[in-house]
């Protein structure tokens, strides 16, 4: 456990790191001891401090919501971070890729929420009850650790290594939709770059949009109205350099465009 010294020196430093674009050493590798409450903790400073200087809180993200990605972290349940509305990106508005360190994208079905959910006893029948819809999504990732040498610490003190995030136009209830079943594509500059789908992540992305709204109830936070989510990638994160085009395209979802200049 870290002194709440620490914590604040930490989150100041991944505050300038992404300011400057300057990269940092793996808090990992600096303080060995770190823990979970630790990164969340230090990621909530720094969300407190972006609301304190004007962003809101819109929504939320889930990550290392596949078995491959928890595998490979050794852990047996996701993280998540903050999605706040200076974060939002635009199909029609190509992004800068000097404002990010390694960018990566990842395709992603997205939930808006109609109602609040509830918290410690959250379940899957909550969540669709309090769907207004499914949306076609691209979350853009980042890290501010040096050439992505995260462990699970790092990512979750880094807001979960969530940068950015587009919507596209579509908006399905989940009554007309399986959620289990989405056959997604992921095309940059016309070239097919992955495949997957939707059950990638957890089996069910309600499960791990019900695993967050209980999750973030420990640290006072609730998913309410109007809220998106995203619940976890439905293939692997694909790099975003200079130039990238992407479109992604789901079946009986539509699809989402997101640029890199």
């Amino acid at each position: 456990m870290l002194s709440d010294e620490v914590r604040a020196q930490l989150a100041a430093d991944l505050a300038q790191a992404e300011r400057s674009r300057v990269p940092m050493t793996p808090l990992t590798d600096s303080y060995p001891d770190i823990n979970v409450v630790d990164a969340y903790e230090i990621q909530l400073i720094n969300i407190r401090q972006r609301v304190a200087e004007g962003a809101r809180v819109i929504g939320h993200k889930v990550g290392l919501s596949s078995k491959a990605m928890q595998d490979m972290m050794g852990v047996d349940e996701p993280d998540y971070g903050h999605l706040l509305d200076e974060m939002q990106v635009f199909e029609d508005v190509p992004v800068k890729s000097s404002n990010y360190l390694y960018p990566r994208v990842e395709v992603e079905v997205g939930f808006i929420l109609a109602d609040d959910l509830p918290g410690a006893g959250c379940t899957e029948e909550d969540v669709l009850a309090a769907t207004a819809a499914f949306a076609p999504a691209i979350e853009l990732i980042d890290t501010r650790i040096t050439n992505w040498q995260i462990k699970l610490c790092d990512t979750i003190a880094d807001n979960a290594s969530s940068a950015g995030w587009v919507l596209g136009e579509a908006r399905v209830s989940p009554k007309d939709i399986d959620i289990c079943n989405i056959d997604a594509v992921l095309i940059n500059n016309g070239e097919v770059v992955a495949k997957g789908r939707s059950d990638a992540v957890l089996g069910n992305p309600v499960t791990a949009v019900a695993w967050l709204a209980r999750k973030v109830e420990q640290f006072g936070v609730r998913l309410k109205a109007g809220d998106v989510v995203l619940p976890g990638a439905c293939m692997r994160a694909i790099d975003a350099p200079p130039g990238s085009d992407f479109v992604a395209e789901f079946a009986g979802l539509g699809s989402v465009h997101l640029s890199f200049e």
